[in-house]
This record gives structure tokens, C-alpha cells and sequence, in this order.
């Protein structure tokens, strides 16, 4: 699962946000919707501990696996500044995708910030590319809602300040599609986000009978491939919970897993 991955293009996309297409063509050939790649970042050898990135896209035509980043530490700063013939040490594909939709399903992906990156293949390989609710604090934060539209999926937008689309949460989104479902309509709930969203998102999709929903819980990874336990998250156990590891045996999980504090 150790390969090397050459960095073939590295551009920003809009104010932190990053968009890097490594030259790694065993990852593209296995890679699904959902999973990540764990990076060791060229020119940090100081610091050995990877950084994990949701695959945003894959190509295994001609090899490459393309991941979308925010700038928001030492790491990714670094990362941000490497140009095209860097070389990074990749793992992956690591941990539990998403369950494609059938045929006769719409995919409805609910995203908070860049979650819409790890849920773009979802649309490129469906039949029916779906619905996109995109959630934000402000337009500054909203990506990659063009991509999903070239691909013939419907987008809506919220945001926090109301800069673009609904006003508030990515929830008011959802809560229309399930209190209003177009005639006949048969749809499968995927999500991908910052942790309170995906909590409101679980327990909403399990209040509608809708518990087979998946959930993306990315915490900070280690290891990535189950051995330190940094990255556990509740699910359920009968009456209780236990810790399971979010790189190994997620990171989705079906909203029906998932163990809600209240």
C-alpha cells in the first residue's frame, strides 16, 4: 500500500483551498468513493506523521488521484507550496468508502466546507448524478459546487451569512428534501463534514427512517491503518457504545451505527 506519488499539478482553488493531482497509479486503479490516502509530505522529514486527505477524484487512465485541502497547519502549508515533479510517499486507499446508489437511486450528498470533496466520485459514478447540498460559513468556503454541476448534479447551497443560497444550516436543506420528497423518488443520504453537522445530519436521517444513511467521521488519523486507536468514534453496542477505529472500520459509517450523545 506504501507508493510513491508524484505531484503532477498543485493549484489553488480559492483563498486556502488547494488542489493537488498526484501521479499514482495503483491507488487510481483501487480507489472508491469515500476512501483516503495517507500523505507523507515531501520536504518534512522532521515531522513524521502523515497527513490523511479524502481522494476527491481519480483518473486510472492515466494514473493520477486527485485530493482537494485547506491550508490549515504546518502540514498542508508545506503542501501548498510544493510544484509539480515533487515527490510525496502515499498509503492508501485506506479505510471504508461509501455504498454506491443503485440504478433507480438519487444520491443526495450533504456537505459541510470541503466535505464535497470526499463525496464527488459519489456523483461521478452514479447513474443519476443526484442532489448536492452544500453547506458553509460563507461563499469564501464553498468548493467545488461547479464540478458537481458539470457533471449534470443538481447544487444547492446554505450559508451561514447568507452570502450564497439559503440562509443558516446545511440541515434547513436536508429537512426540505426529507419533509418534501419529489413524487416517486427514491433516494440514498450520503455526508461528509465537520462532526456537529454530521451528528445533526445521523440523528435527522434516523428520525425519517432513513438510518442507512452514511456518515464520513474523518478524525485526525495516526497510524491510518487501525493500530493506535487516535481516531476512534462511538457506535453503537446494544444499550451502549464502543470505540470503533474511524481509519480502519470507517470512516463510514451508516447513521444507524452511530452512537448520538443525545
Amino acid at each position: 500500500m506504501y507508493k510513491t506519488g508524484e505531484i503532477i499539478s498543485n493549484r489553488c482553488l480559492k483563498g486556502d483551498y488547494y488542489q493537488v493531482v498526484f501521479y499514482a497509479p495503483e491507488i487510481a486503479a483501487k480507489a472508491q468513493a469515500g476512501q483516503f490516502v495517507h500523505v507523507q509530505i515531501a520536504n518534512m522529514s522532521a515531522n513524521i506523521l502523515r497527513r490523511p486527505f479524502s481522494i476527491n477524484n481519480t483518473d486510472p487512465v492515466n494514473g493520477t488521484v486527485q485530493v482537494t485541502y485547506k491550508v490549515v497547519g504546518s502540514g498542508t502549508e508545506v503542501l501548498s507550496k510544493l510544484s509539480a515533479g515533487a515527490v510525496c510517499d502515499l498509503l492508501g486507499p485506506l479505510g471504508n468508502g461509501y455504498k454506491l446508489p443503485a440504478d433507480d437511486e438519487i444520491p443526495v450528498m450533504i456537505a459541510g466546507g470541503y466535505g464535497t470533496a470526499a463525496m464527488f466520485m459519489i456523483s461521478k459514478l452514479a447513474k443519476n448524478k443526484g442532489i448536492l447540498l452544500a453547506g458553509a460559513r460563507s461563499d469564501a468556503d464553498l468548493i467545488l459546487l461547479e464540478d458537481y454541476a458539470a457533471l449534470g448534479c443538481e447544487v444547492k447551497a446554505a450559508t451561514n451569512d447568507g452570502s450564497v443560497g439559503v440562509k443558516g444550516f446545511v440541515t434547513l436543506l436536508l429537512d426540505d428534501i426529507l419533509k418534501n420528497p419529489a413524487p416517486g423518488a427514491k433516494y440514498r443520504f450520503y455526508a461528509c463534514g465537520p462532526t456537529p453537522m454530521l451528528m445533526a445530519t445521523g440523528q435527522m436521517l434516523c428520525a425519517a427512517d432513513r438510518a442507512d444513511g452514511e456518515l464520513s467521521l474523518d478524525h485526525v488519523m495516526c497510524c491510518g491503518v487501525g493500530a493506535c486507536f487516535a481516531c476512534v468514534v462511538k457506535v453503537k453496542d446494544g444499550d451502549s457504545f464502543r470505540y470503533a477505529r474511524s481509519c480502519s472500520e470507517g470512516p463510514v459509517f451508516t447513521a444507524g451505527e452511530v452512537y448520538y450523545e443525545n
